[in-house]
């Protein structure tokens, strides 16, 4: 029997902070809202990014997406979807009227130009336009360049379990 998954881990965007400023892009690149009709380039795009994404799970996210609250970065000369996330009004038990970041992704042809961060920086700025005060996000602890890139841009780990401090602990060892 193998070990069940472990529960993600949280981080938080701190209350007393405004939203980071969104790094400059190369010129090639475009930040824009995702739009209609293009939910089969999203959902390569993710799925690029190593999530098993379809149009029809986009679908059900969206109903939870803050009005404008949809990011891309599109790759001016071919047109393709470079990178992604998105503002949801996420309310949780520990965050009671949170936003989520959610579903951060970069194809990996485009890596290492600070779009991840870009769109971010916009999806907080969003949620704090919404007027929120608590934006969380989660994710996995293998996934180490996003969580050096959330670090890096000042969201604060959260232990909510007894195992959260030796798994925050590994991850910053294995970031060194």
């Amino acid at each position: 029997m193998s070990d069940p998954k472990p529960k993600q881990l949280e981080m938080i965007w701190p209350e007393d902070r405004p939203a980071p400023a969104a790094p400059p892009l190369p010129p090639e690149f475009e930040l824009r809202l995702l739009r209609d009709g293009e939910e089969e380039a999203h959902a390569e795009l993710m799925r690029s990014a190593g999530f098993d994404w379809t149009a029809d799970r986009l679908a059900e996210w969206r109903q939870r997406q803050l009005p404008d609250g949809h990011f891309v970065i599109q790759h001016r000369p071919d047109g393709r979807l470079a990178a992604t996330a998105a503002a949801y009004h996420r309310p949780t038990e520990r965050h009671p009227y949170g936003a989520e970041i959610g579903w951060v992704a970069v194809a990996p042809e485009f890596r290492g130009r600070r779009l991840g961060e870009a769109v971010c920086a916009a999806a907080v700025a969003r949620c704090r336009a919404a007027g929120y005060r608590r934006i969380y996000l989660k994710t996995d602890d293998f996934r180490l360049s996003a969580l050096r890139l959330y670090l890096r841009m000042g969201f604060q780990p959260l232990e909510t379990d007894a195992d959260m401090a030796a798994r925050w602990r590994a991850i910053r060892e294995a970031g060194r």
